[in-house]
């Protein structure tokens, strides 16, 4: 039988031209990934008029094994489907081959997080600089560090907690978070004494006041500010500590309030909680979207395996 690949690529995109008014760009983007695929048809001795779902399976495991990304994958996936209705419709097929073939998985981008050695001189950069000069801003930097590397909160949920945090005397904390529900999270001994500092003084520099002012100055918010919703906002946060990343020598580009949400999730499954328990504690409704640290896991069960299991002990004393 002749070989009309070529011939029917050539009519698709005329057709695409001509009746859909493709652009040159998508035009050209069809052209090339099509012809790789009738390539690598050619190459198999099959023409688009007899090729099966299984040659086109063949082409995206060699096309994936070129370490092309899923993306890629997917548009010539998708350039192929259009390509075959088009043979349908004019009767060259009459059937689609396409049609069963799986949409390639789009892995979900791994987020970016800090070693727990970042995070070390971050905090203890926080502290120095609050020991050094222990004024109002200092204290609230060490106090935002702490809080946040001990629950994982959203920085929204941060910058917005009430002042009356402050007269409660225990090691949990109430957060009201997305949907308006609350969640108790755990506070570490060093956030507690942080936020501890921070409250005094600024109990302290509040008592010095006028009397006449201090009503005046009463906030709800536990980190206050001159700002239209009262309280600190995120972004203000999100300088500061890129500004404290700086002199802790940690870099900067990769610092942020959600990478440190980041890190104290990973970091406690790298030392064996619960996926459920970070889910809690991270207020996620749903277990899927805590997911993203499951490599966080399996690297932990590598390490187990690797350390712990029998053989692999037998296997480090061979080597």
């Amino acid at each position: 039988m002749m070989d009309l690949s070529s011939a029917h690529l050539e009519s698709f995109l005329e057709m695409m031209s001509v009746e859909r008014g493709a652009a040159v760009n998508t035009l050209s983007s069809y052209q090339r990934d099509l012809e790789d695929i009738l390539s690598f048809l050619k190459g198999r001795g099959v023409t688009v008029a007899e090729a099966g779902p299984d040659d086109f399976r063949a082409y995206f495991a060699a096309f994936a094994a070129q370490g092309f990304k899923a993306s890629s994958q997917a548009r010539r996936l998708s350039a192929l489907r259009q390509f075959y209705k088009f043979l349908y419709a004019e009767g060259i097929r009459t059937d689609d081959p396409t049609g069963v073939l799986d949409a390639p998985k789009k892995g979900r981008p791994l987020p970016k997080t800090m070693s727990v050695d970042d995070v070390t001189r971050l905090i203890g950069q926080a502290e120095a600089e609050a020991e050094a000069e222990p004024q109002l801003d200092r204290l609230r930097m060490a106090a935002l560090i702490e809080l946040l590397y001990a629950t994982g909160m959203r920085v929204s949920e941060l910058v917005s907690l009430p002042a009356s945090v402050l007269a409660r005397d225990g090691r949990f904390l109430i957060v009201r978070g997305k949907g308006n529900k609350e969640r108790m999270v755990p506070l570490s001994r060093s956030a507690i004494a942080a936020l501890q500092r921070y409250g005094a003084r600024m109990q302290a520099e509040a008592a010095a006041r006028p009397s006449e002012t201090r009503d005046a100055d009463d906030s709800p918010w536990l980190f206050p500010a001159n700002s239209e919703t009262g309280h600190l906002p995120r972004q203000v946060f999100a300088r500061d500590l890129k500004g404290l990343a700086g002199r802790a020598g940690v870099r900067v580009a990769s610092i942020s309030p959600h990478v440190l949400r980041h890190a104290f999730a990973s970091h406690l499954l790298a030392n064996g909680a619960d996926l459920r328990a970070v889910q809690e504690l991270l207020g996620h409704s749903d277990i899927s979207t805590t997911q993203i640290y499951t490599h966080v896991l399996e690297e932990r069960l590598h390490d187990l395996v690797q350390n712990h299991h029998p053989l692999a002990k037998q296997a480090k004393k061979q080597d």
